[in-house]
């Protein structure tokens, strides 16, 4: 077909039009494109800078929420018969307001003495004021060598999680157990710290322990009476776990928050799994943590290998370790530690703690630090955000940091 000589310049003219529409199209779309992508990154690059010069308005509150940013710790002080005044001198030599405490006398002290111990709670002018102690008066009775040990930690343990969601690390702590820093110190040290480490002392070599521990079947009256008495053992014996690996290692620890909320929770089978067999097993509270967090994969790289506590034994070991006194005191002080165990009621090396370390005028009141305020000293809160760290927290510090960068490598970690 023979176009017309108008139809092709109309033709043409028709394709010059379509291409400058296409260019234009296309330019357009291009510009679009460079403005969008222009914005995103202005927007992602606000986002991610702080605000010059301080234009945006924050609230008194704010400013303080933004200024404390220390870590809050949760702890447990547990005793039995005779452990009241011991008991009320830690928990008095740990205090911070900031943190928050649960107190246990087991069932085999008198009740007057659980009467005290709660009157003096109560009747404490700061205690009151800040509600951060709780005593569980319903008590518990422990038998130290079976399970119910490790049931009462957890009691605890549930306590604290449903009164305050607040806090990092839970520490345990007996009456026979006295700091070697301040709270200031510690709270200065773990300031800096991933709040997933759990110091949690560990091995796997229990040695004599699989013949004398793992393999014998016990049953402890603590579960199901009211008045202590021994464990008794069952004549046959139960071969060594295939499922999960032993471990073994001190009965005091400072496990993150994210940890115990595993182990009270349980959304993972293996903590209540571990809890039924260790219920038959000898000195229990020196393996079931240790045993959940190292067949816990989530878990088991946040194990620092430390309790934070400097204990002395005797050479070879006994059941229990020895008993502190003036002549330790250059070494709990070379050791770093948060903690010593174990005292005798009252002796003079507490004093000297509380004079040398600690600064503390007497042994019914409280550790000094930067919240304290009026007079008598500590008697109020002026600002739990503040800190005054003394020569502890770099003895502390040095320690610490030395353990976290082991446990980093993966030394000495679940092995």
């Amino acid at each position: 077909m023979i176009l017309s000589h108008d139809h092709k310049l109309c033709s043409m003219g028709y394709v010059i039009m379509e291409k400058r529409f296409v260019c234009s199209f296309v330019i357009t779309s291009l510009v679009c494109v460079v403005l969008l992508a222009t914005s995103f990154n202005i927007g992602l690059m606000s986002s991610l800078r702080p605000p010059i010069n301080g234009t945006l308005s924050h609230s008194a509150e704010n400013d303080s929420e933004a200024k404390d940013k220390l870590p809050r710790f949760a702890y447990l002080v547990s005793g039995s018969k005779g452990d009241l005044e011991s008991l009320w001198r830690t928990l008095r030599a740990v205090y911070h307001p900031r943190n928050q405490y649960i107190v246990h006398l087991d069932l085999e002290s008198p009740v007057n003495e659980r009467s005290e111990l709660a009157s003096r709670i109560k009747k404490d002018p700061m205690f009151s004021n800040i509600g951060n102690v709780y005593m569980i008066a319903k008590a518990n009775l422990v038998t130290y060598t079976g399970p119910t040990m490790v049931a009462n930690t957890l009691h605890a343990c549930a306590i604290l999680l449903k009164r305050s969601p607040d806090w990092d690390w839970f520490i345990n702590l007996s009456a026979s157990d006295y700091p070697l820093v301040t709270q200031d110190d510690l709270l200065y040290t773990f300031s800096t710290l991933d709040r997933s480490l759990n110091f949690i002392e560990h091995t796997s070599n229990l040695g004599w322990k699989y013949k004398k521990r793992a393999m014998p079947l016990m049953i402890d009256p603590g579960l199901y009476m009211l008045n202590k008495s021994d464990v008794f053992w069952v004549s046959s014996k139960r071969s060594l776990p295939a499922a999960f690996k032993l471990f073994t290692g001190s009965a005091w620890m400072a496990l993150s928050h994210s940890f115990v909320e595993h182990v009270i929770w349980g959304w993972d089978n293996l903590p209540r799994t571990l809890l039924m067999y260790y219920t038959n097993f000898v000195s229990s509270p020196e393996g079931y943590f240790h045993t959940v967090i190292c067949n816990t994969p989530e878990f088991s790289k946040t194990v620092v290998n430390h309790d934070l506590h400097y204990i002395a034994w005797d050479k070879p070991p006994r059941q229990h370790p020895r008993v502190l006194s003036v002549r330790d005191m250059e070494q709990m002080i070379a050791s770093g530690s948060a903690f010593g165990r174990k005292f005798k009621r009252n002796d003079t090396v507490l004093d000297k703690i509380d004079k040398e370390l600690l600064t503390r005028m007497n042994e019914d009141g409280f550790t000094p630090g930067g919240w304290c305020g009026g007079k008598p000293e500590c008697s109020v809160v002026e600002d739990m955000a503040r800190i005054r760290p003394s020569s502890g927290a770099e003895r502390l510090k040095g320690l610490v940091d030395r353990l976290v960068t082991e446990a980093k490598s993966g030394k000495n970690q679940c092995v």
